[in-house]
């Protein structure tokens, strides 16, 4: 495929936005391709097909014997939730998952409001407003849990709180608006809530006031961009990814580095001292007699960057520079594909989880869920931003900040705090 690779244009997924069909002949970086298939409003993952799972009435845990009953009773309220969508319209290839937020609600968003309340007095009140941004707000729920929360137990820091969304899904901003006129009780939120339904990289008034900017399991859906190196010369090569006249996906690795890239390795290097994961880990002796082998590959395995995380911490520093920042996300994925910091690649076909092996899937219909490297994301967000942060399990945040007995069963056992045991939560300081 090189004559073709050498023929066809190079595009980004700025540039396929208003695209309805999926692109043809043409060439993208790995991020832009990620982009595009996860975000794109015509057949994006999130745009077109993905489906919130919400369990209906909280679950009383208290009532509850142990875990394992909690997890029959969410199967079974999984089940229902898609008879009742395939009544309306039965959809083999619907895409449904679901968050901590609707899993555990409202116990999880009390937690988060808990905090933001706490902190909120302890630096701003009464001098400033609780401003709280939110990005990637799914069906809204963690909204309303907070919002709630403050109104009922701090009316006075109640009356100083503003409720911004960012959205990039259109259907998802449209979804948000209507829980939040659902009912007598969230409509009294209505003042309080601005949604604006647009990606925070399009970003582009500055916020003097200082703010809480939450971003919970949104990092695992940011682009990232795949690196491979020359084992003997150690160079750095950058994936692309050409999609031929039928829609076939060839990936080429091109030693030009783009500037966005190359940004990334030099900030990642400075900020981490040069200790971080890294494809060639053996020593260079090592890797020149693996290459003398027969049928050994020439390059190194890949390596997943989070540049457009990256560029969020950019959209952070320069438009919301007296932010303090509240995320929860993955440190580790099962089943993830080959490489360091990879994905995982899926998508649910008759209600069954599908695994594959390449990013270069079908555009809108796969979820691409990549682990983030909370040391090395750490420092390169201090790098950035210039602010300190506090890193903690997941566990460790809820036992501070959640009344962990709503949670508990009967026997003892507690499915807020031992579930999402691979995820963890970065706040600024």
């Amino acid at each position: 495929m090189s004559g073709e690779y050498e023929k066809y244009p190079m595009v980004t997924a700025d540039q396929l936005k208003s695209r309805r069909e999926r692109p043809r002949r043409v060439k993208m970086l790995t991020r832009d391709f990620i982009e595009d298939s996860l975000y794109n409003p015509s057949y994006g993952y999130f745009s077109k097909q993905v489906v919130i799972f919400t369990p209906g009435e909280p679950f009383k845990f208290n009532a509850m014997q142990d875990e394992q009953e909690f997890h029959q009773l969410l199967g079974r309220r999984y089940t229902e939730f898609e008879d009742k969508l395939d009544e309306k319209q039965p959809n083999d290839t619907r895409q449904l998952w679901h968050t901590p937020t609707e899993l555990f609600r409202p116990y999880y968003g009390e937690a988060i409001a808990r905090y933001l309340v706490v902190n909120y007095k302890l630096s701003q009140y009464p001098y400033h407003d609780l401003i709280i941004y939110e990005m990637g707000a799914g069906n809204g729920t963690l909204m309303l849990n907070i919002l709630d929360y403050i109104r009922d137990t701090d009316p006075s820091v109640y009356d100083r709180t503003k409720f911004k969304i960012i959205e990039i899904s259109s259907n998802l901003a449209k979804l948000q608006a209507q829980q939040l006129l659902r009912n007598a009780d969230s409509k009294g939120h209505a003042s309080k809530v601005e949604i604006i339904n647009k990606s925070v990289f399009e970003w582009s008034q500055v916020v003097p006031e200082p703010c809480y900017f939450l971003a919970m399991e949104v990092f695992d859906n940011f682009a990232h961009d795949a690196i491979r190196y020359d084992p003997v010369t150690e160079e750095p090569l950058q994936g692309t990814v050409l999609i031929d006249s039928n829609g076939d996906f060839y990936d080429f690795y091109v030693p030009t580095i783009d500037p966005v890239a190359s940004r990334y390795l030099r900030v990642r290097h400075a900020a981490t001292a040069g200790r971080y994961p890294h494809p060639l880990s053996q020593s260079r002796i090592l890797r020149k007699l693996r290459t003398s082998l027969p049928f050994s590959p020439n390059l190194s395995d890949p390596e997943y960057i989070p540049t457009r995380l990256m560029q969020f911490f950019d959209v952070l520093e320069k438009y919301f520079p007296a932010h303090r920042l509240v995320t929860s996300d993955f440190h580790v994925l099962p089943d993830t594909i080959k490489g360091i910091n990879a994905p995982v690649v899926q998508t649910r076909y008759q209600r069954r989880t599908v695994p594959v092996s390449t990013p270069y899937v079908h555009q809108g219909y796969f979820d691409i869920l990549f682990p983030t490297d909370f040391h090395v994301m750490e420092l390169m967000y201090r790098a950035i931003t210039g602010k300190l942060t506090n890193a903690l399990s997941h566990e460790e945040f809820l036992r501070r900040w959640a009344y962990v007995e709503e949670t508990e069963t009967k026997n003892g056992e507690n499915p807020l705090l031992s579930w999402y045991k691979n995820a963890s939560v970065l706040t600024t300081v």
